[in-house]
C-alpha cells in the first residue's frame, strides 16, 4: 500500500468510495430541499409575495456566510422576477447579532411586508413576535441552534429541527439559503434546473468561512462552487480576487477561509457588513474594484488593531498565567475583533480564553474561544447570575456584562474548569497524524499532487498530516525580527534531508542539531528560482534523544 492509500484508508475512503470523494456529484448529493422543516410553508409565503408584489426584506447576518447568504437570495429573486426586494445587514456595533426590535423598526420603515432571514432567526422569538404585530410576515431560514419552540414566524427553516427527514443536518446558512432557491425552482419561472449551479461560489464561500463539515452535500457544493469560482462571472468576487492577488487558477478552499473570508469580515468588523455586500452584488467593474480597494483597506487596518489588542492582551494575560482560564480585559477594544484575539491568544497560552472589552458606559462585551472538554457557553451559564447576557457553544461564545463584574466573572468561569476536574486537555490541540513514516522516501512531488486531489479542504476533510517517528536534527535556523520562526533540516535513517519550516514557532519546537525528534508535518511545494523542491510545513516537534 502506498503512502496515499495509506492516507486515503486512514479516513475510510476505499476504492468504491475513491471517485465520488475526489470528484463529488452534485445532483447525488443534492437532497430534496421539500424535506426540510416548513420549506413548503416558506415557498407558499415567497409565492404570495410574487403574485401580489408584496415587499421583501432579506435578513442577513453580518458575517461572511450571512453576506453571501443574502448575497445569493438577492440575485435568484432577481432571475425568478421579484420586483421589490431589498436587503438588511446589522450593524454589529449598532444593532448587534440576529435580529432586534430596532432593526424590525427599520424593517417597517422600508414598507416590508415580509421578511426573510438567511444565516440567523431561529431564536428571535420576542422579535418576529414583534414583526407580527407591526404586520410582516417572517420566514426564517438558518441552521444555529434551535429552541425547544419554534419562533412565531410563517416558516421556520432549519435541519437543526426535529422531525424532518432531510438527509444532511450540517449545511451552513448559505447552504440552507440555496435549499430555499432549489425549492422555489419548482414552483416559479426564471431560474431553470441547472442554472442554480451559477450560484455554487456564493455557497462554496460561506460554507467554508462558516466552518462547517465539507462532507457530503457540503463538499460537493463547495468542490463545483469552487470551479464556478474560476470562470469569474461575479462582477464583485472578480474585483476581491484582484485586489488580493489571487489567479483565478489557484483558488481553493484556502482562498476563500484566508484570503477572501478575512477581506469580507472586515467590512462588518470595522464598519458595517453591508459594504462587502454592496460588493459582492455590485455589476458595476469600476464600482466593485473600488468597494473592493476599500474593504482591503479595512483589512490591513484591522489586522494592525488586532495585532495591538493582542500584544496588549498578552502582557496582561501574563498576570492571570496560574488560571486555567485566561479573562483579560481592556478598554475600548474594538469587540469586532477581539474574538480573532481570544483565537490567536488560545493558540499562544493553551487555555480557554475570555477577551472582555470594556466600554466607557460600564459595560463590557467579550468572546470567548475553547476546546477539549471545557465549554465555553457552559462556563457563561454557570455565571448567569453576575452577567447580561451571554451565549454560543463549546468552542466560541459571547457575553455582556458590567464592568465591575469582570473579576467576579474571572472568578466564576475558573471555578466552573476546576469542577469539571479535567485533565491533559492540552493533547486536544495537538495535530492528529494520518499516518506514520519510518523514512522520507514516499515524501515527493508526486505525493504532494495527489494530496491535492483531496481538495476542498477544511472541517470534515483537513489537509493531510504525516509523522515521522525519528528524524535527526542536522540544521537550525531562526528567522524573523525576534526569532519567531523556524527553519530545520531533518535526516532520516537513511539519510535523506527534508526542511522544515514553522512561522510564528512555539517554544516546545526549540531544538538543535544532533537532536532526534518526532516531526508531524504536511508536504508541501516550494519553488525559488525555478527550482522545485518539497518541504514540509512544521506543525509539531517532541524530542526523542536530545542532544547532550
Amino acid at each position: 500500500m502506498t503512502l496515499f492509500e495509506k492516507i486515503l484508508a486512514s479516513r475510510n475512503i476505499d476504492k468504491d468510495k475513491l471517485n465520488s470523494f475526489l470528484s463529488p456529484d452534485y445532483d447525488l448529493e443534492k437532497g430534496d430541499p421539500y424535506l426540510l422543516p416548513d420549506m413548503q410553508k416558506a415557498v407558499d409565503r415567497i409565492k404570495t409575495a410574487y403574485e401580489k408584489g408584496e415587499k421583501i426584506v432579506i435578513y442577513g447576518d453580518y458575517d461572511v456566510d450571512g453576506i453571501s447568504a443574502t448575497a445569493l437570495l438577492l440575485d435568484a429573486f432577481e432571475s425568478f422576477g421579484f420586483k421589490d426586494i431589498q436587503s438588511f445587514i446589522p450593524n454589529r456595533f449598532v444593532e448587534g447579532y440576529g435580529m432586534t426590535i430596532g432593526a424590525v423598526d427599520k424593517i417597517k420603515s422600508m414598507d416590508a411586508n415580509l421578511i426573510i432571514t438567511v444565516d440567523c432567526g431561529s431564536l428571535c422569538h420576542n422579535e418576529i413576535n414583534y414583526a407580527n404585530s407591526l404586520g410582516i410576515d417572517t420566514v426564517v431560514t438558518d441552521h444555529h441552534n434551535v429552541a425547544e419552540t419554534p419562533p412565531p414566524a410563517v416558516a421556520a427553516v432549519n435541519p437543526r429541527f426535529g422531525g424532518h427527514l432531510y438527509p444532511f443536518s450540517d449545511l451552513a446558512g448559505v447552504g440552507v439559503a440555496f435549499k430555499l432557491v432549489q425549492a422555489l425552482q419548482k414552483e416559479l419561472d426564471g431560474l431553470p434546473e441547472g442554472y442554480e449551479k451559477w450560484l455554487l461560489d456564493l455557497v462554496a464561500l460561506g460554507t467554508v468561512c462558516d466552518i462547517v463539515k465539507l462532507t457530503g452535500e457540503n463538499r460537493a457544493n463547495v468542490y463545483w462552487g469552487i470551479e464556478v469560482m474560476k470562470k469569474q462571472r461575479r462582477t464583485g468576487l472578480k474585483a476581491l480576487m484582484a485586489v488580493a492577488n489571487i489567479d483565478k487558477a489557484d483558488i481553493s478552499a484556502k482562498t476563500l477561509g484566508f484570503v477572501f473570508g478575512p477581506r469580507i469580515n472586515a467590512a462588518g468588523r470595522m464598519e458595517t457588513a453591508s459594504l462587502a455586500l454592496d460588493m459582492l452584488i455590485s455589476k458595476n467593474g469600476d464600482d466593485a474594484l473600488n468597494k473592493a480597494n476599500y474593504i482591503d483597506n479595512l483589512n490591513s487596518h484591522r489586522r494592525q488593531m488586532q495585532d495591538d489588542i493582542f500584544k496588549e492582551a498578552c502582557k496582561i494575560a501574563l498576570d492571570y498565567k496560574d488560571d486555567d482560564v485566561l479573562v483579560i480585559n481592556g478598554k475600548n477594544w474594538n469587540h469586532g475583533i477581539i474574538g480573532i484575539v481570544a483565537a490567536k491568544i488560545l493558540e499562544k497560552f493553551k487555555k480557554p480564553v475570555y477577551i472582555l472589552a470594556e466600554d466607557d458606559n460600564g459595560e463590557t462585551k467579550g468572546s470567548a474561544r475553547s476546546f477539549g472538554d471545557f465549554s465555553a457557553a457552559d462556563a457563561v451559564r454557570a455565571a448567569d447570575d453576575i452577567i447580561i447576557k451571554g451565549g454560543g457553544h463549546a468552542a466560541a461564545a459571547g457575553v455582556t456584562l458590567k464592568n465591575d463584574k469582570i473579576s467576579d466573572f474571572r472568578q466564576r468561569v475558573n471555578e466552573f474548569y476546576s469542577s469539571l476536574q479535567l485533565n491533559n486537555q492540552e493533547r486536544y490541540l495537538l495535530p492528529k497524524a494520518d499516518v506514520e513514516i519510518d523514512d522520507f522516501s514516499e515524501i515527493n512531488e508526486d505525493l504532494v499532487g495527489k494530496i491535492a486531489t483531496m481538495e476542498p479542504f477544511g472541517n470534515g476533510n483537513p489537509e493531510p498530516v504525516i509523522k515521522i517517528t525519528a528524524a535527526d536534527i542536522v540544521n537550525v535556523q531562526h528567522m524573523g525580527t525576534d526569532g519567531q520562526h523556524i527553519k530545520l533540516s531533518a535526516r532520516d535513517s537513511d539519510g535523506a534531508v527534508i526542511r522544515m519550516l514553522a512561522f510564528n514557532a512555539p517554544e516546545n519546537f526549540l531544538c538543535k542539531p544532533g537532536d532526534t525528534a518526532s516531526i508531524w508535518f504536511r508536504p508541501v511545494i516550494n519553488e525559488w528560482q525555478g527550482i522545485r523542491s518539497v518541504e514540509g510545513e512544521l506543525l509539531h516537534l517532541q524530542l526523542v534523544h536530545p542532544v547532550n
